[in-house]
């Protein structure tokens, strides 16, 4: 990841699913943060295959 083009994303979440979540995140030896970044690049994968490249512009 670029750091020049890094970006701070706030998120609001139940504390019950934060907490499992973090849970699943240390069986898998990731931080919170880099697991959520795994699930956005999965998402945006499967979006594309669909759809199509998205550019940015």
């Amino acid at each position: 990841m670029n750091k020049i083009n890094e970006k701070h994303f706030g998120l609001r979440v139940d504390g019950d699913i934060l907490a499992k979540f973090r849970y699943v995140c240390g069986f898998k030896g990731r931080s919170a943060n880099a697991q959520i970044i795994q699930l956005m690049l999965k998402c945006i994968a499967e979006y594309e295959k669909e759809h199509g490249k998205i550019t940015l512009e």
